[in-house]
């Protein structure tokens, strides 16, 4: 995804002169080509991420589409201050756009995941929350939120899906199955593909949200009278789901209590039972009970 923001951003900077990027000295050989291109509006200024949300205000202040990035728990939970007051508050827009969702950097630990990105934000007034699946989603919905006066927050992952699931609209939920079926399955970002493959001979409907803020609650709606089972490797989306009132709800993901150990993503999805086998086994127990 990152190589997709690179180059969406850079695109976005040769049409609109307004755009500008700031690294937290993470993604700084991916915009080498802009640096040379843009050297006025690129600004690599280091680990210092409240100093970087700052800038980012006072740059929007003054009429840029500033683009700030590093990763994700160090620019969202170190930050959530500067975030609250100097662009929250304060109403200026911008883009937040970090790198390790979740459990992308997992060989670093605890201190580098992050799953408590999603629900900060969403408190901000006025904050928008996106967490696209695929580059295209990252494009996308990029491109139609860039400018939009708002602080916008972009969750990137290093695991994206390539799959083709439809047209992408921001604050427009993705129903991929609606077979009528008395369970739905409901996820988020990159998870789709392995939900997907969890899912592929249950009698399941299935919907995935790349817009936490909005949430399309007309969508989420139209289900109201099935039983839902959130399925994500964050928090955040079960909340937002559950702002729609009269639902019955289910969450399988995070237990309250911090992910531990190492390795690599795909070993910390397993062991949360968020890899195919563990979201199939979910399902399954959450259908039966439900019925």
């Amino acid at each position: 995804m990152r190589r997709q923001f690179r180059d969406t951003v850079g695109a976005l900077a040769a049409e609109d002169e307004r755009v500008v990027v700031i690294l937290g000295d993470v993604s700084v050989y991916q915009f080498f080509a802009f640096k040379q291109a843009h050297p006025t509006r690129f600004h690599n200024m280091g680990i210092c991420e409240p100093t970087l949300i700052s800038v980012t205000a006072g740059m929007s202040a003054r009429g840029l589409h500033p683009f700030v990035h590093t990763i994700a728990p160090f620019l969202t939970e170190r930050c959530f201050e500067q975030i609250k007051l100097d662009m929250g508050y304060n109403r200026f827009g911008g883009n937040i756009v970090t790198c390790g969702a979740s459990f992308d950097y997992a060989w670093d630990g605890a201190t580098h995941h992050a799953y408590y990105d999603l629900p900060l934000l969403r408190l901000i007034p006025g904050m928008e929350v996106i967490q696209p699946g695929s580059e295209h989603e990252v494009d996308v919905l990029m491109r139609s939120q860039y400018a939009n006066g708002r602080p916008t927050y972009f969750r990137l992952s290093d695991h994206p899906h390539d799959l083709d699931l439809g047209p992408v609209r921001f604050g427009e939920a993705l129903v991929l199955r609606d077979e009528g079926a008395p369970v739905t399955v409901m996820t988020a970002g990159p998870l789709v593909a392995t939900v997907l493959e969890g899912c592929r001979d249950l009698s399941v409907n299935l919907v995935t949200h790349h817009t936490l803020k909005p949430i399309d609650r007309a969508t989420v709606a139209r289900f109201r009278d099935t039983a839902i089972l959130v399925v994500h490797d964050g928090h955040g989306l079960r909340e937002a789901i559950n702002e729609v009132g009269g639902l019955r709800t289910a969450y399988h993901g995070l237990e309250d209590d911090f992910v531990g150990g190492y390795g690599t993503v795909h070993d910390v999805r397993a062991a949360l039972g968020l890899d195919p086998a563990g979201i199939r086994a979910a399902v399954t127990r959450f259908a039966e009970e439900m019925s």
